[in-house]
């Protein structure tokens, strides 16, 4: 006779975290795919690159908590596409910095303005309050 598995998968938190960012995310993730032929990786360079302006890949992986090896080929991907320019620093050649190009400038205004309204969107689906709750739960756990 086996044992029952007790172990309810549908409540462990990191399980149920994931579900939830994969579901948020795919309306959102069907537009920047379906207009630009970006993954998840490129919109998120790009909106850093929007918000902050120049910055360097490391300075991007910090931010964004993504690996090296993914922004490196975002970074490369959104550079064939023409929407960022790297540029050497003449001091220390190891550092290239990042800067949006006035397509990638047209891309992440676009993309900016279908973020805010699928945020508002979502948020429409809860009471302000518990969005409130929520913004600073997730705020918490990212900071772990």
């Amino acid at each position: 006779m086996t044992k029952k598995d007790d172990f309810d998968l549908q409540n462990f938190l990191p399980y149920l975290l994931n579900q939830a960012a994969e579901e948020s995310s795919l309306a959102f993730q069907n537009i920047y795919k379906d207009r630009y032929g970006m993954l998840r990786t490129e919109w998120r360079v790009l909106f850093h690159l929007g918000i902050y302006g120049r910055l360097t890949a490391k300075e991007i992986c910090e931010r964004s908590k993504m690996h090296k090896t993914k922004i490196s080929r975002a970074v490369a991907r959104l550079e064939e596409r023409r929407f960022l320019t790297r540029e050497r620093d003449e001091a220390d050649r190891r550092l290239e910095y990042l800067e949006l190009t006035s397509a990638g400038r047209a891309a992440y205004t676009e993309l900016r303005g279908v973020a805010i309204d699928y945020d508002a969107e979502l948020a429409a689906t809860f009471s302000s309050e518990d969005v409130t709750v929520l913004r600073k739960l997730l705020h918490h756990l990212a900071k772990l």
